[in-house]
This record gives C-alpha cells, structure tokens and sequence, in this order.
C-alpha cells in the first residue's frame, strides 16, 4: 500500500506566461523559486509547501505535452504526489503486481528539493509524478 503525505507540484502549461506569473505571484503571493533557461520552458513557483511549475507550450517541455491549452485540450501536464519512503524495488513491484504501467525512477526537482520519482498513468491518462518524501 501506497501512504500518500501530500501534493508536491502541479504543472500548469501555458501560452500565457507573463499573464500567469502576475496572477500567482502578484495575485495569489507565490514566490520565484526556480527557472530554467526560457528554451526550456520552466518556471517553479513556491506555493507554500509545494510548487507551481509553469511551462510554455513553446518550450521544449512544452512541446511534450502536445498542442497549446484550450476549451478541449489539455492544460495540466502531471500532478505530483509525496509519498512515504519506501524501497524503490518494492514500490516497482508493488505496481507490476496491480498491472500499472510505470516509468523508472529519476531524480527530479520538487517542493522537498532533488530526488527519486516515478510517473504513472490514472484510469483517465492523467499523468502522476510520485515522489517519496526526502528523509
């Protein structure tokens, strides 16, 4: 069994993104936490214990994730769950045995800073990033 301890990021795609910046940062009072370079497409807001990842659909992330949001498309590229820590080799195993296709783990960046995660699919195809808590 999985024990979740709570939303890490969300990834918000976007062809607005001065817009966006204004709205979570001036509006909603994020911070700037991190970006990479703007071919990159990503900009990491601080949303209290977790992060705002804003990508550009222009971006070489943003491409990934297909065309430009709209009424029929989609905008929010994964959501990304912190989980209890737990043997990497169990949680694959853990997944194989229920028949949910996974990806490997990688190190990636999140609210709790660099560390393993892995990506899963829901029913719906929504993308989920879990991502152990840093002990």
């Amino acid at each position: 069994m999985i024990e979740l301890q709570g939303l890490d990021h969300v990834v918000l795609r976007t062809t607005r993104l001065d817009a966006m910046l204004h709205f979570y940062c001036e509006i909603l009072g994020c911070q700037l936490e991190r970006s990479l370079p703007p071919a990159e497409g990503l900009i990491q807001l601080r949303a209290g214990a977790a992060l705002i990842d804003l990508v550009t659909v222009d971006s070489a992330l943003g491409r990934l994730g297909g065309g430009p949001p709209t009424q029929d498309g989609r905008n929010v590229d994964h959501i990304c769950l912190t989980i209890a820590p737990r043997p990497q080799a169990a949680l694959l195993k853990y997944f194989d045995r229920h028949g949910i296709e996974h990806s490997e783990f990688e190190e990636r960046y999140g609210a709790q800073g660099i560390g393993p995660s892995l990506y899963v699919n829901d029913p719906e195809g929504n993308v989920v990033e879990l991502k152990p808590l840093i002990e």
